[in-house]
């Protein structure tokens, strides 16, 4: 698994990460010519001292000042890194670690530009207060995609990094950063494969506020898909108000609102 940086987020996951820490020292283990950039979003916790006891050649610990959120630490590990393909991956325990192998090998013999762990695997750890509104919003980025897309905001993805860096200034700072991703590379025609994987119980307390960021991801597929495919939006809604607009007009007539001219 050779020219390969793994970029991890970290905010308040002092629960998870003597674990993480361990499997992926035992990664880093097997593959030497991987790096690991780990990047402490000002955590409140004891995260920061679980990471500055971690040691490897091979990963790096960096930290941010101030919480800036989840893609801007992705966004920090990414600029940081040294290699040409980026995995991306949790710090909270919910993602096979083992796994990032896999994508890989799968994306270099693909000859894709991004490999993403698809959340479909034999054993699946997502609430139903979450399954549902992921359900329709994948639906709605299937639809304005015209791709399948069986995951659309995996944490767990491998990616040219080129295509990162040139997206840069279209990726959120928050949560809806690998969303994001999946459709400007899907606008732009890239390969994206996917992996089915399994997903665990997070460990410790989520960050993710359902209704605020449901309501954030749905603003920018919409916002994301206008930009490199604009009809896929203006021409359903143009038809909308044009079926609205004649109905009203063919009510007005018949219910005889319609002044006629000749007299």
């Amino acid at each position: 698994m050779e020219n390969l940086s793994i970029v991890i987020p970290v905010f308040n996951e002092e629960k998870a990460l003597p674990e993480t820490v361990k499997k992926i020292l035992e990664l880093l283990n097997k593959y030497p010519l991987t790096e690991v950039v780990l990047v402490d979003d000002a955590s409140t916790d004891h995260s920061a001292q679980i990471l500055k006891s971690a040691k490897h050649g091979q990963m790096r610990i960096i930290s941010h000042h101030k919480n800036q959120g989840y893609g801007a630490a992705i966004k920090t590990g990414i600029k940081n890194s040294v290699y040409e393909y980026v995995a991306i991956t949790d710090a909270d325990g919910s993602y096979p670690y083992d796994k990032i192998p896999v994508l890989y090998e799968k994306l270099r013999a693909e000859h894709a530009d991004m490999a993403i762990g698809a959340r479909i695997g034999k054993k699946v750890e997502i609430g139903l207060f979450r399954k549902i509104p992921k359900y329709f919003l994948r639906k709605l980025a299937e639809y304005l995609s015209e791709e399948k897309i069986p995951d659309l905001n995996s944490g767990l993805r491998i990616v040219n990094k080129e295509l990162v860096v040139k997206s840069l200034k279209y990726l959120p700072q928050g949560f809806s950063f690998t969303s994001t991703l999946t459709l400007i590379l899907l606008s732009n025609n890239h390969e994206i494969i996917y992996v089915p994987i399994d997903y665990y119980k997070r460990k410790g307390k989520s960050k993710i506020r359902p209704v605020h960021d449901t309501l954030g991801f749905l603003q920018l597929i919409i916002r994301t898909v206008m930009f490199f495919n604009p009809l896929k939006v203006f021409l359903p809604l143009s038809g909308f108000f044009f079926a609205i607009s004649l109905l009203v007009l063919l009510v007005s007539y018949f219910g005889g609102r319609v002044m006629d001219i000749t007299t």
